[in-house]
């Protein structure tokens, strides 16, 4: 019973560790995750790279999500190979130092960080203050989490088990080194795997040169993790990752014997064990990224050697979200073919998603093939959604269910919205990006960065709005719903600021000024469209009320649901 109820302390204090550093990285990425691209894309410097990284990972708590958003972006080439990697190697640093703060004797903090946490996440009605108290309730759980982790390991450390298991970690340093890489890949979390080797070590539960080989170890895992959560990306992203991983799980393997013999002249400084082994942790992290820097060029010819970028297509390869993906041989089987239509629907988000993405390039540079590509993909859309229509109505001419006809309804309403947004690209940013050119019109450098945000918003949307067609998810749908409240928030921030700045005097604001002011209109209209995924899902779940209408009009025709 005893070792029963270790193991279970043992896993809710892991759990909560876990779940503490995701709310965490949930609460930051819900507050400032469309700027991340922004700040991603704009590091043309190897060291402005790294500082970067380093920060995004103290403010992510998370080096894996760094390199992931980096592998993503040099994916589509917004991101050079030489920055990427410097940014990932400056993300494995700032987590490094974000394991030292956590480390602080802050346990006295927690009751103010509950309290202040809990009143902003339940009680504000301002998304950035419920975001921030998410925030500090999670970091307020990570310190409650260390302190339950203590309390579950410390009555067996004079157990026969955990010396039998020390020792044998002691003599064989390569397990303990293996061990560390599994943990950290298992609980894809280097910050959380760091955190439990060191507060374990720090009470003395395992020694000391048994906790350099976890670390180090933590350190390969660690490494592998974006890897692993990257499979699906191209060669030209993940060759950042494995550069990373060449760089960093190397080294680790390199110091592992060199480890056991500087390991008594390192825990004889008398910082103590724990803040010996965090200080290791972030001397290797900076020295990864010292020595990471000037190796990048033969690093980038030794990765693009071993992972090439793939021959290019034939002409007349087609990608799969440019084919159909409706299966005519289900219609008389309605959830096949209900699937097959939401298959559909979401490709058509993806044509969307493709039209968008280049299109505030196009204010800064024309470029005919892009917007050749364009029209292309809009006569795509254009294409499904007539198939989509066409295969809705065959479908329902089957024996549908209540709930089958209801979802049969939404999707087809939401590939309407699809093609009205795609339409809005084609049709007004177009436009409006052709009429910039010819009269030779520049935007303001703050209005610049106003319609950069607003872009990067509506990309993030997307993706928010794929995974809520596909799962359903209320928690996300809510999240959606709310991001249309924070473009529409944005439209009005720039008209405003846009107007102060015709008002100051300021002529190249007024002579880009319709343009500005339809364009960001244009983000806010396309946005709206990609956001109605959300109100079906809200509205059967009791989150929406039927009308916005005071009670003195309630016989008039109900508005659109809102949030309640």
């Amino acid at each position: 019973m005893d070792i029963l109820a270790f193991l279970s302390q043992l896993a809710g204090a892991t759990l909560l560790l876990l779940f503490a550093v995701r709310m965490v990285r949930t609460g930051i990425e819900r507050a400032f995750g469309p700027r991340f691209q922004r700040l991603v894309t704009s590091a043309d410097h190897p060291l402005r790279a790294a500082s970067l990284g380093t920060g995004l990972a103290l403010v992510l708590q998370s080096s894996a999500a760094v390199a992931v958003l980096v592998a993503g972006f040099a994916s589509s080439g917004a991101v050079r190979f030489g920055v990427g990697i410097m940014m990932v190697l400056g993300a494995d640093l700032g987590s490094a130092l974000l394991i030292q703060i956590l480390t602080l004797p802050l346990d006295a903090l927690v009751p103010v960080l509950l309290a202040v946490g809990g009143l902003l996440f339940l009680k504000s009605e301002r998304r950035d203050l419920k975001q921030a108290g998410r925030i500090i309730l999670g970091v307020a759980l990570i310190l409650i989490a260390l302190r339950f982790l203590r309390e579950a390991v410390d009555p067996i450390r004079d157990s026969d088990l955990l010396p039998a298991l020390s020792d044998w970690l002691a003599r064989d340093f390569v397990t303990a080194f293996l061990a560390g890489a599994a943990l950290a890949f298992v609980m894809h979390s280097s910050v959380a795997t760091i955190l439990m080797i060191v507060t374990v070590v720090a009470i003395g539960a395992l020694p000391a040169q048994v906790g350099l080989s976890l670390v180090l170890g933590a350190n390969l895992g660690s490494a592998l993790i974006p890897l692993w959560l990257s499979r699906g990306m191209d060669a030209k992203g993940r060759r950042v990752l494995w550069a990373n991983l060449l760089l960093r799980g190397g080294m680790a393997m390199a110091l592992l014997v060199p480890a056991q013999l500087w390991a008594v002249a390192l825990f004889d400084l008398g910082l103590g064990a724990g803040q010996t082994l965090v200080l290791v942790h972030i001397g290797f992290n900076l020295a990864v990224l010292m020595i990471g820097a000037p190796l990048r060029g033969g690093v980038e010819r030794l990765v693009r050697l071993v992972w090439p970028d793939p021959p290019a297509a034939h002409a007349a390869d087609v990608p799969s979200h440019h084919r159909s993906m409706l299966d005519e041989t289900v219609l008389d089987r309605p959830r096949l073919a209900l699937v097959s239509l939401r298959r559909e629907v979401l490709r058509i988000a993806q044509l969307a998603e493709e039209m968008i993405t280049p299109v505030l390039s196009l204010y800064a540079r024309p470029d005919k093939a892009t917007v050749q590509a364009i029209r292309a993909r809009e006569q795509l859309v254009n294409s499904a959604f007539d198939g989509a229509r066409a295969y809705g109505a065959r479908l329902a001419q089957a024996k549908l269910s209540k709930a089958e006809t209801r979802e049969l309804r939404e999707l087809l309403d939401y590939s309407i919205a699809l093609e009205a947004a795609a339409d809005i690209v084609v049709k007004n940013m177009l436009a409006l990006a052709k009429e910039k050119s010819d009269k030779q019109l520049r935007f303001s450098e703050p209005g610049q960065h106003e319609l950069e945000e607003m872009h990067a918003r509506v990309l993030a949307n997307l993706n928010l709005a794929s995974r809520v067609l596909i799962s359903g998810d209320v928690e996300s749908a809510r999240l959606l719903l709310q991001e249309k409240d924070e473009m529409r928030a944005l439209h009005r921030g720039t008209r405003k600021q846009h107007l102060k700045r015709i008002t100051a005097g300021e002529r190249t604001s007024l002579h880009s000024s319709d343009i500005h002011l339809e364009t960001a209109h244009a983000f806010k209209e396309f946005n709206a469209n990609v956001a109605t995924v959300a109100l079906p899902i809200l509205f059967r779940e009791g989150h929406l009320r039927d009308t916005r209408l005071t009670e003195e009009f309630e016989d008039a025709p109900p508005d659109r649901p809102e949030v309640t």
